[in-house]
């Protein structure tokens, strides 16, 4: 389990709005601690996977639970 440092509630926002304030999120961060997402957009499982991919921040973890998609990122 990891431990989660700060949260973000996307839920109801869709595509770039999801991604947009985890952006914001992560600057307010240092290097190492865990951001947690909570999106109801299920475009955001493709995005979330690529903006890690391209930003080199790490998704630790994908879940969804009751239509909602929780995602653990961890900020390089």
């Amino acid at each position: 389990m990891h431990k989660v440092d700060k949260e973000l509630d996307a839920r109801g926002l869709n595509c770039p709005l999801p991604i947009l304030r985890t952006k914001q999120s992560l600057a307010g961060m240092v290097s190492g601690q865990i951001l947690k997402i909570i999106a109801t957009d299920p475009g955001s499982v493709i995005d979330f996977q690529v903006f890690a991919e391209q930003t080199g921040n790490e998704l630790l973890s994908l879940a969804e639970v009751e239509r909602e998609f929780i995602f653990l990122l961890k900020k390089r």
